[in-house]
């Protein structure tokens, strides 16, 4: 069994432009707006076109077009034997064409877990395997084809794709130029391989340090600065013809609870919400964003209903829509996440977004159940066809203005003009150069010496490495300071170090000149901390990187040198040893402050702070 997306020679099948309109049914001759695919992206969309295209629709493929559907496999029609288990078993289908056959779905999102990201050249056969199958159904229409490529430590497509720091690095750089440069490149890598929409940039303003979802996803604390980096990344992408998608709405900043995993409530009032939550969402909106992602989350100043943002209409269609004139693509968070599902069932969330003014419907855990739902609903009368009518509108406009009815497939020749090219990789090392930040420097220990700390012994936390990364971050850092020229060895003593491991840590530390110490989440009770003061016991100079959040430094109060690298991914671990091996000096500053760890009220490092040599 092949994957016929492909031909004998293994290169996609890939049908000229005539092929293409005539497998939609006439569809792209109804919409054509002229000129070539880029063109067509900056055109205003003809809307009495796409208004008839609806009105030829039936009910359920409307139904379908509102839905963003996960599915397992490397291939749209010939995936291995486990991913066809694993959809027969959650979506009732064996592949991804048979779930456009059945669905009629407008989008797919792709994940790592889902093995839909093997390789760029898989990723183009599966992307153009999806948008064949959609056009050769009746009255067939282009797929959307998203994924969460924010790059830092949520990244769906890895190496050799070219991976760039996360936003808390960029927020720590400062520079609208390099967030316009990461969107631009990383836009064209991922439409190269048929990716066109992307849920990023985060527009969150992480005010909360105990955060646990978003913290170095968002670019800071300082709303201006971040509305500046959201608003240049979003240029970078939809100049590149990909959609980006500001999230999450209207603010997930402030929490200390996981919308993966509980409802979180949001104390803000609508004063603060107006000066701290909404600014960057406003400038996205003024930068022409094509989606805004709505939060699982409880807002009381804005909705007392009790109701998640999701599924509120006073937030979604009062202040979104209303208030801040946005009549773009609103999509869903994930419905399955627990923030969603706590207050209704999986039969109610999805009718209940549409009713608040949501667009697009991501990833209910049934899809069965979410489409037999929302088809109830307009045949029971509760949401009317016209209701769905405006976000299919809206969602073929995004779908025009794409660029899609033109030209819906990847060219597998790009890929490796555009993919991980060393001019792309070159670009992330320049902008990841300018993120990493210095917070302690005593007696002036960094950078050090080759001649004097030749031998370095690396130790600490080894979280699961981001996709596509080389990981485990001691073996990356050991790595790139022996390749600096120093003579670096690791050695894992992970999150929560034992005793056992902490001893044979100092133990190696007797034969080192310096030790590097990777901290990820430094906590009150954290064995971490044992294991920066018994270094520093040793006598030994000890560096620490916060190979996560900057907040680390505040309960390391010892430490003779502190790093801030913001994400444990090979471009920001490879840019710290730079910076300690002084190739590269220091040049990032906090985008957030760090409180002190015995008075959370009082500031410990400012906003904007950071040393350098």
């Amino acid at each position: 069994m092949h994957d016929t997306s492909t031909g004998s020679t293994g290169q996609p099948a890939r049908p000229a432009r005539r092929t293409v309109l005539t497998a939609s049914a006439g569809l792209t001759a109804a919409l054509a707006v002229g000129g070539r695919a880029h063109a067509a992206a900056s055109a205003a969309p003809d809307d009495a076109k796409l208004r008839a295209l609806v009105s030829r629709m039936t009910l359920e493929e409307k139904v379908g077009q509102l839905f963003v559907m996960r599915v397992y496999g490397h291939s749209a029609t010939a995936p291995d034997q486990a991913d066809i288990d694993a959809n027969l078993k959650e979506i009732g289908v064996r592949t991804a064409a048979e779930l456009i056959a059945r669905y009629r779905v407008g989008g797919i999102i792709y994940f790592t877990w889902a093995h839909n990201t093997r390789d760029p050249r898989q990723i183009t056969d599966l992307s153009n395997g999806i948008q064949r199958a959609s056009l050769e159904q009746p009255r067939g229409l282009p797929v959307l084809v998203t994924t969460d490529q924010e790059h830092g430590i949520v990244c769906r497509v890895g190496r050799p794709a070219t991976l760039f720091p996360g936003a808390m690095a960029v927020g720590a750089g400062g520079s609208p130029a390099d967030a316009r440069t990461l969107g631009r490149l990383s836009g064209a890598e991922l439409r190269a391989m048929g990716i066109n929409q992307d849920y990023s940039p985060d527009a969150d303003v992480n005010v909360n340090p105990a955060n646990p979802v978003i913290g170095v996803r968002s670019f800071g604390a300082d709303p201006d600065a971040v509305a500046s980096l959201v608003a240049a990344e979003v240029a970078g992408y939809q100049g590149s013809r990909v959609a980006a998608t500001a999230k999450h709405f209207p603010g997930h900043g402030d929490t200390a609870v996981d919308s993966h995993y509980g409802f979180p409530v949001i104390t803000h009032s609508r004063e603060l919400w107006e000066k701290l939550d909404a600014v960057p969402f406003r400038a996205a909106i003024r930068a022409g964003i094509d989606s805004i992602m709505t939060a699982h989350i409880q807002f009381p100043a804005l909705d007392d209903s009790g109701d998640p943002a999701t599924l509120s209409h006073p937030i979604v269609t009062g202040i979104l829509r209303g208030e801040l004139g946005y009549d773009g693509v609103v999509v869903t968070d994930s419905l399955g996440m627990e923030g969603v599902r706590t207050k209704y069932g999986d039969d109610r969330v999805p009718v209940l977004a549409l009713k608040a003014g949501v667009d697009q419907l991501l990833n209910p855990p049934s899809l069965d159940v979410a489409w037999n739902a929302v088809l109830s609903a307009v045949r029971g009368g509760e949401l009317t066809e016209a209701r769905l009518d405006e976000s299919i509108l809206r969602i073929l406009r995004l779908k025009t203005r794409l660029g899609l009815f033109d030209g819906p497939y990847a060219d597998p020749a790009a890929l490796d003009r555009t993919v991980g090219t060393p001019a792309h990789r070159a670009a992330a090392d320049r902008i990841a150069d300018r993120t990493t930040t210095l917070l302690v420097n005593r007696e002036r220990l960094l950078p050090l010496s080759r001649r004097t700390h030749r031998r370095i012994l690396v130790v600490g936390a080894d979280p699961a490495s981001p996709t596509g990364t080389d990981g485990p971050p001691t073996g990356v850092l050991a790595a790139a300071l022996t390749e600096l020229g120093f003579s670096a060895t690791a050695r894992s003593t992970g999150i929560t170090p034992s005793a056992a491991a902490i001893d044979a840590a100092v133990a190696a530390a007797g034969d080192a000149d310096a030790v590097v110490v990777g901290t990820y989440n430094v906590s009150a009770g954290s064995s971490q901390r044992t294991l920066v003061e018994r270094l520093v016991a040793t006598g030994r100079p000890v560096v620490a990187v916060a190979i996560r959040n900057p907040y680390d430094v505040a309960r390391l109060p010892t430490v003779p040198a502190f790093l801030a690298a913001y994400a444990w991914t090979d471009t920001e671990l490879r840019a710290a040893a730079r910076v300690v091996a002084g190739r590269v000096r220091p040049r990032g500053r906090l985008p957030v402050p760090v409180q002190r760890a015995d008075d959370p009220t009082a500031v410990l490092y400012p906003l904007g702070y950071g040393l350098t040599y």
